[in-house]
């Protein structure tokens, strides 16, 4: 039978709420936790009279009784805390003395979440190292990272792409990797079970790609636009005209306005990466670009000296 005062037990006063019961016990628990202290039996036992504290406060009607006659009110059963001895209903339904109330150690980590340079990163190790020891669960294998290169295009519009995975001692397999429209450099897919072989036949660990995108020919991407580079003549420039740019589906036809010059950037709306959830499709950005022929005859010169005598214009004007 425990004598321990329950209440001095979690540290709470006789009068402490269910919540501030429960807090307290949390925190008990994820000190004392037999995962957390492997092999210490002073954690064990005190882990185990936080439980039963627990157990008796955290019920209405045990903790009323309890307040009223003590420890006195649960004798004779057991193991002195709210029916879990021998005989008791919860007995068996529990597994016996050593069952524990579960714990999610990923609190434990949790609590540490700010401080990764310090024991944070060895406290989670310890964690790990405890979950894949505990008696009953498997090892995972180990998990597996490679690098993929992807065509732009399949990274912009998605797709499937094929990677080859080395084994070693010359086994090799082949997988069908399913891309996301928009995915980008740095992106990790994850391929569940396709890590290195478990031990002793347990699971295999997960595999991990990190995706780099190829680059295209002419387009440039900016988040979920895209950029091309258009040439156009010098009339094409003086003038206007329409012409024909290069998207995503084919070629799109674009307005170009007279008086145009290198570097003005026209927009064509929505053709740019396509974006998941609903959302509108980034844009594609044409900008133009103009060439000058690389050789002209006396006749096309003398024109070109007309029409620059009759437009005078100093495009440098004011810069400088």
């Amino acid at each position: 039978m425990a004598t321990n005062d329950y209440y001095e037990t979690l540290g709470v006063a006789r009068d402490a709420s269910p919540e501030a019961v429960k807090k307290a016990y949390r925190g008990l628990a994820r000190k004392y936790h037999p995962d957390v202290n492997p092999g210490d039996k002073k954690a064990e036992s005190k882990f185990k009279e936080v439980q039963q504290a627990y157990d008796i406060l955290s019920d209405v009607e045990k903790r009323k009784r309890y307040d009223q006659f003590g420890h006195a009110a649960f004798e004779g059963m057991g193991m002195g805390a709210a029916g879990h001895g021998p005989g008791s209903p919860e007995w068996s339904a529990r597994g016996g003395p050593e069952h524990f109330e579960p714990v999610d150690l990923s609190d434990l980590i949790g609590q540490f979440s700010g401080d990764r340079q310090g024991g944070a990163g060895m406290f989670e190790d310890l964690i790990n190292q405890v979950r894949g020891s505990r008696p009953g669960r498997a090892k995972t294998g180990r998990p597996r990272q490679v690098e993929l290169a992807i065509p732009f295009l399949t990274a912009v519009q998605g797709g499937e792409t094929a990677i080859e995975l080395d084994h070693g001692s010359g086994k090799r397999e082949n997988l069908i990797v399913k891309i996301p429209a928009g995915i980008e450099t740095g992106a990790k897919l994850r391929l569940k079970g396709r890590g290195e072989p478990g031990p002793k036949g347990a699971p295999p660990g997960d595999l991990t790609i990190t995706v780099k995108v190829e680059p295209h020919r002419y387009f440039r991407r900016e988040g979920r636009d895209l950029t091309v580079d258009v040439p156009i003549s010098v009339a094409e420039a003086i003038l206007g005209a329409r012409i024909d740019v290069p998207g995503l589906d084919g070629t799109k036809s674009l307005r170009i306005p007279p008086g145009s010059s290198t570097g003005l950037k026209l927009r064509l709306k929505g053709q740019g990466v396509p974006a998941a959830g609903g959302k509108p499709a980034g844009d594609l950005f044409v900008s133009l670009k103009i060439v000058a022929p690389p050789n002209i005859d006396a006749d096309a010169r003398r024109l070109i000296q007309e029409f620059a005598d009759k437009t005078p214009h100093d495009p440098r004007a004011g810069l400088w």
